[in-house]
């Protein structure tokens, strides 16, 4: 998905809008409409796990400051190592979205 985003945002960005006549720049704008709308939903699925996985692992943690047990230490860990990749994963969606958004409103 990473990949699909930044190769779609280079494609918009080096888009010659002006040579194009208006059948043209509708036709592009409502394409660019579609990507963004599966852009959006991707961000969308993936602020839920994000976030279920962030509730996941303050449970966790909780669950170790309660009972200092080991096996919350270590579902801790994984949780976070899960996390960590759901956040930057995220970030890209999220940034790749919106500029999506500053590309459509100049094609506009």
């Amino acid at each position: 998905m990473k990949r699909r985003l930044l190769n779609y945002i280079n494609e918009m960005e080096q888009k010659e809008y002006t040579n194009l006549n208006e059948l043209e720049k509708r036709e592009v704008r409502e394409k660019m409409l579609i990507q963004i709308q599966f852009f959006q939903h991707e961000r969308l699925i993936h602020l839920i796990v994000t976030v279920t996985f962030a509730m996941l692992l303050m449970m966790a943690i909780i669950g170790f400051f309660l009972s200092k047990t080991i096996p919350f230490l270590i579902l801790e860990g994984l949780l976070l190592v899960l996390l960590v990749p759901y956040i930057k994963h995220y970030y890209l969606l999220e940034n790749g979205v919106q500029k999506l958004y500053m590309i459509y409103d100049r094609f506009c």
